[in-house]
């Protein structure tokens, strides 16, 4: 090929590259700031518009609470604005999240013409411009700056990355900070010798309440024969739960008990129309409130997926309601648990087993040491059978293996002897595990908690009637009488009225 006609080719080419750089120069520059440089930060923030805002927040997103920053892309504050945002965003959004399930944090720009409608609806007057709500309540409207109530919220200091998140902290009651990471199971410290990481597991109690009452709505599980043990459980729950706003959720439930669950629901003409709406009116109470983290487990998380979590959490909450019980309701509280696990337990080989403990017990426990010591054996009988079968079929976390409870390390005192091992009654100091199990499950457990003002007691109690909808008749169930007390009567007042008529009071139903 001779030299003039290879120049004449090559500025041919030249003149369709700069044609096709002409012609979409946007979509280009764009390519190349994405692609081409690769120190990059990644975009978390989910970018919205018109077309998409409702499907997104409506029905793809599991996120509890959702921020949508409004912006202009010419903005150069809202430019210098994005890493902050994104900072949070990587905490919250994507397969990668820190912390998956709790907020999605998306954009909208509203310098497209295609969402000038949206912006306005929002009342947009300058940007970035950050709201905070449910995802399904900025569906039905928008944002007027005249409304003295509103369901969506304008963050009003968000202004960097660290300010954006102690806003959310405040509104949450959490603690995230910008340089967590997430939890990676192989990385999982021990639980053994540091007595007070058992500070961390009181978030992984409410959540498995909330996964406990969960399964039993989706299974439909309630029934005329399960019903009372439900409610008696429930009881126990007002009174002792270590976490607040567990405590407030059970009291709703059971303050409305009758209301959405009748006691004739189970008759023929009116069972389809309960298994008809999914879990249910139940379904629409959340027993821990809607901010409890789910499927973040952080003391129960196990070393694999299939690992611990949800029993360890069940676990955790059975152990704390035995350390806070008084000795007049150590039976009420022995027959709640054991019918609880028993009726609404799903696994069936676990329940069992369960329910074979409960009956072998003959007489009636008189002291709260007694069934807390019970239960406590009867978990260590667990984990014996299971560290058996775990080693068998080779299903065991090796980051937690089945051990007997509390181990040395966390309990020196809690052994007659230096050389004593295994669950033989002989080595154990009863007294000196009692005393550990209620330092353990009730001061340490709730400390973290504590401070954040979310536990129990005195001023934190809110009446019972803040915790229900005003209404001119409340339909209490007998069995939730005791728990209940007055509607207007103060959390503290109802655990005293509840607590003084437990020694009176004669269980529908025993093991024994």
């Amino acid at each position: 090929m001779s030299l003039p006609v290879y120049l004449i080719l090559i500025l041919n080419l030249w003149s369709l590259k700069a044609a096709s750089f002409s012609a979409g120069s946007r979509s280009i520059l764009r390519e190349i700031g994405s692609n081409g440089n690769s120190g990059e930060h990644q975009d978390y923030a989910v970018e919205l518009n018109a077309t998409n805002f409702d499907a997104v927040l409506k029905d793809d997103t599991p996120a509890t609470y959702a921020i949508v920053e409004f912006f202009a892309h010419w903005c150069p504050a809202c430019r210098n604005y994005k890493p902050h945002y994104e900072k949070v965003a990587r905490l919250f959004n994507g397969p990668e999240a820190v912390h998956p399930g709790i907020i999605l944090m998306t954009r909208v720009d509203c310098a497209l013409k295609i969402n000038t409608k949206l912006c306005d609806r929002f009342s947009v007057g300058h940007y970035p411009m950050l709201f905070w709500g449910a995802p399904t309540k900025f569906l039905t409207g928008g944002w007027d700056p005249s409304q003295v109530k509103s369901e969506i919220h304008v963050i009003d200091d968000g202004r960097t990355a660290e300010h954006l998140l102690n806003w959310i902290n405040k509104q949450l009651g959490s603690s995230y900070g910008l340089d967590d990471q997430k939890f990676e199971n192989e990385h999982l410290p021990s639980n053994i010798s540091d007595p007070g990481q058992i500070a961390r597991a009181v978030y992984d109690v409410e959540e498995a309440t909330a996964t406990a009452f969960d399964i039993i709505l989706e299974h439909k599980m309630i029934k005329s024969e399960t019903r009372a043990s439900l409610i008696r459980f429930l009881q126990l729950l007002v009174v002792h739960h270590p976490s607040r706003r567990c405590r407030k959720g059970s009291a709703q439930v059971l303050v409305n008990f009758d209301d959405l669950c009748p006691s004739d629901t189970w008759s023929a003409d009116k069972q389809v129309e309960v298994t008809d709406n999914g879990k249910g009116a139940l379904g629409n109470l959340q027993i821990c409130g809607k901010e409890v983290p789910r499927g973040y487990w952080t003391f129960c998380r196990g070393s694999r997926n299939d690992t611990r979590g949800f029993s360890c959490g069940l676990w955790v909450l059975l152990h704390s309601l035995s350390v806070r019980i008084e000795d007049g309701e150590s039976q009420f509280a022995f027959t709640s648990i054991c019918d609880f696990i028993h009726n609404f337990f799903i696994c069936e080989e676990c329940r069992q087993h369960f329910y074979e403990m409960c009956s072998s017990v003959k007489s009636p426990f008189s002291k709260a040491q007694d069934f807390a010591l019970w239960l406590w054996s009867a978990h260590n009988k667990v984990n014996e059978r299971l560290k058996k079968e775990e080693a068998s079929l080779k299903t065991a976390d090796p980051k937690f293996p089945k051990i007997i409870w509390p181990p040395r390390q966390l309990c020196p005192s809690c052994y007659h002897s230096q050389s004593s091992n295994g669950n033989s009654d002989d080595n154990w100091n009863r007294d000196e595990v009692f005393k550990f199990l209620t330092s353990y499950y009730g001061k340490t457990l709730v400390s973290l908690y504590k401070e954040k003002d979310l536990l129990d007691n005195d001023a934190t109690n809110v009446a019972i009637d803040d915790l229900v909808a005003s209404t001119n008749a409340v339909v209490v169930p007998v069995g939730a009488a005791l728990a209940i007390a007055v509607a207007s009567c103060a959390f503290g007042a109802l655990a005293c009225y509840w607590r003084s008529h437990q020694k009176n009071r004669k269980p529908r139903r025993s093991w024994n």
